[in-house]
């Protein structure tokens, strides 16, 4: 039986950023947290395009266009997804709010509530994702871009392991929703290893940055 995720009135992306701040702020379920790491990872992967933007075209980093120009094409792939999955994010912990408050015996929540509690822990595990693989980029551009916006690239790291580190707690919260305590472990130990290795990309980003 497919979800019917609750339709949100707006999406993130046709948000001002007051009327983002607006909305998280609001005394409503979402968008909460999940929408706000996701968010942060946007901003760090507009940063970093800004960083690249800089870089192309400038003759002392000729040799490095072809690349720059891939990552500038994967830098705006990435904005892109962490923004959809930030909107992701805020419909599937509405679904399992609205499902939660259901009598246990209804059968809608029956059918419908594993399921939409799987995708409130792969949501924000596909986060950690991006944000993982946005460092990894980071670390690529660190040798090969415009060393005056050094410092933007290394506040864009920071930012992605931010956003990593936020998930991590959505996928916490969601993880204890599980009746499989062998699947719980097993999750939050794949979060961990993401998470670790986004943290060790942060710090090599920064070393790279004050260079």
């Amino acid at each position: 039986m497919a979800l019917v995720y609750p339709l949100p009135m707006t999406t993130l992306a046709s948000l001002s950023f007051s009327e983002l701040l607006d909305q998280v702020a609001a005394k409503t379920p979402s968008p909460g947290g999940g929408a706000v790491a996701c968010a942060s990872a946007a901003l760090a992967a507009a940063l970093a395009h800004m960083v690249v933007a800089y870089s192309l075209g400038k003759k002392t980093l000729a040799q490095h266009q072809p690349e720059l120009e891939r990552a500038s094409e994967a830098l705006q792939r990435l904005r892109s997804i962490v923004i959809e999955l930030g909107e992701e994010d805020a419909q599937a912990y509405s679904l399992v709010n609205e499902l939660s408050k259901l009598p246990e015996t209804d059968a809608r929540r029956r059918s419908d509530l594993p399921a939409a509690i799987q995708a409130s822990i792969q949501i924000p595990m596909a986060a950690i994702a991006a944000c993982d693989d946005l460092l990894r980029l980071c670390e690529k551009l660190a040798p090969i871009t415009n060393v005056h916006l050094h410092s933007d690239l290394a506040i864009a790291a920071v930012l992605a392991e931010s956003g990593a580190r936020a998930s991590r707690w959505n996928v916490l919260v969601n993880v204890a929703l599980l009746p499989d305590i062998a699947q719980r472990e097993r999750t939050l130990a794949e979060a961990d290893r993401s998470l670790a290795d986004a943290s060790r990309r942060r710090e090599i980003v920064e070393k790279l940055c004050r260079h």
